[in-house]
């Protein structure tokens, strides 16, 4: 039989691309889904025997976004399948070709459910919406593609490329929205192709951006999709899903009360009858930080550019962040309980020499208490001179701080300026990129998604949501 495929000018350059590690879209309609049907169903027609894995989070979108409709593999192979050329298993969600190539459509949910994957040979890894997914659950997958004993006809290493072979799509936004941008994104410019470290997987790397413009099809037979994309109500939503701009917010917790604008200020002069403590969220192998914080008591401030400003008494600024991790999104940096100590005790001496103003212990994370095998991460801490007081871990207490947060949020965005509200000093680079892309949970809509890296937003819930502390004149003795 012979092969027909119909795809635009992008998908294209996809399909032929020399890289082996390809982040395929952005903006939504760019034709991300039908491009990984119509490659699963080339690379099995060209290469005996290759085992290709469609992946999506839930199984159920497996059938909506692949199997069905007019692009979906039922239609696609139709031929193929009257020809007993294939066949279609709707049980086990497999399509077998004459030639022993198979087509798996799986789901991958959780972390635990990699184990199902354990033994499997990937020739051709496919990830619809990356960002939905972990990077634990990438890097598992990805260390399953191997050749093994297959071997590539030299017609489909010419049209194809390199296998084994990764292709992944995705809009920005979801709960894998910061380790997908540093992995893809930033770390080159677009198009450009580089080969990774063994410690990224060696492969041949690649983001090639797709827009709704590069999918006439859609454009032609929905000319009114780009109209309803203008009306999800969100500026930044819309700029995410219109022109695939990653460094925005888009269907977060909090893109509808976030403002670069209004919630990031230049560093100014804390004055000494504010009250400041830090907040803590212990992690290892996941990140940990630690916020200091200034409360305003209704006192004027003078800005960088010499400007006065009186902010409600009770507002709170993030002034300095620490953050442990490795660099990579949602990895930590595994360093010790008193080596975090020291750099929280080393932070607090540059607040009192830069401000002349002391540091007060804050809520931490109530796990930390905790005595396992005779080791208590807080004992630690105290040891090297950092304590800590409980956070609010009262039932309920998540929904309350995030309620709590987008208040604070919002307040900032009124006018005139009469209620409390939450700013970030300019230097808190780690808060300012990972707040405004947090998802919500999809089983607990007033709840943060625990997947994301949500470790400083837990910092600041625990200290909004701690105690109204009444100051003294002690407090303000160093």
């Amino acid at each position: 039989m012979a092969l027909e495929i119909e795809l635009h000018k992008k998908q294209l350059l996809a399909l032929q691309s020399e890289a082996n590690e390809i982040l395929y879209g952005g903006a939504a309609g760019g034709g991300k889904s039908y491009l990984m049907r119509q490659l699963s169903i080339v690379a099995s027609i060209l290469i005996p025997g290759l085992n290709t894995y469609l992946f999506r989070r839930l199984s159920g979108d497996l059938i909506k976004n692949h199997l069905e409709g007019a692009g979906g593999y039922v239609v696609l192979l139709a031929d193929y399948v009257m020809n007993n050329k294939c066949k279609i298993n709707y049980s086990k969600n497999e399509i077998t070709f004459a030639n022993g190539s198979k087509i798996f459509l799986c789901h991958c949910q959780h972390e635990k459910d990699t184990m199902k994957y354990q033994g499997a040979e990937i020739h051709l890894l496919l990830i619809d919406e990356l960002t939905h997914f972990t990077e634990k659950i990438y890097t598992f997958l990805r260390g399953r593609c191997r050749l093994g004993e297959l071997n590539i006809p030299n017609n489909a290493q010419k049209l194809l490329g390199q296998f084994p072979k990764i292709l992944s799509g995705s809009n920005p936004g979801s709960l894998g929205h910061n380790w997908v941008k540093s992995t893809f994104i930033d770390i080159q410019p677009y198009m450009q192709i580089s080969r990774m470290t063994k410690q990224e997987g060696g492969m041949l790397r690649q983001y090639i951006p797709a827009l709704l413009s590069d999918n006439p099809t859609l454009l032609e037979n929905d000319p009114d999709y780009a109209d309803r994309l203008e009306g999800l109500g969100s500026p930044d939503l819309i700029r995410a899903m219109l022109n695939g701009d990653w460094d925005i917010v888009a269907g977060g917790a909090l893109d509808d009360v976030w403002s670069r604008d209004k919630h990031i200020v230049k560093p100014f002069k804390i004055p000494s009858d504010w009250y400041v403590n830090r907040a803590y969220d212990w992690g290892s192998s996941k990140p940990g930080g630690c916020i200091f914080f200034a409360e305003s008591n209704g006192s004027q401030v003078t800005l960088e550019n010499g400007e006065t400003i009186t902010y409600p008494r009770g507002t709170i600024f993030a002034i300095k962040e620490i953050y442990f991790w490795n660099g990579k999104a949602n990895t930590g940096s595994k360093l010790l309980a008193k080596e975090h100590a020291a750099m929280i005790l080393d932070g607090e001496n540059k607040i009192r020499e830069l401000y002349n103003i002391s540091v007060r212990p804050g809520p931490a994370d109530n796990a930390i208490f905790d005595t396992q095998n005779g080791n208590c991460i807080a004992d630690d801490m105290k040891a090297v001179g950092v304590r800590w007081e409980r956070s609010d871990k009262s039932p309920g207490s998540r929904k309350q701080g995030l309620e709590k947060l987008r208040e604070l949020l919002k307040n900032v965005s009124t006018s005139p300026r009469e209620a409390k509200g939450l700013y970030f000093f300019d230097n808190c680079t780690q808060c300012i990129r990972t707040l405004p892309t947090l998802p919500r949970d999809e089983n607990k809509p007033d709840d943060i998604d625990t997947n994301s890296e949500d470790h400083l937003y837990d910092v600041i819930r625990y200290r909004i949501t701690m105690p109204r502390h009444e100051l003294t004149s002690t407090d303000f003795i160093l």
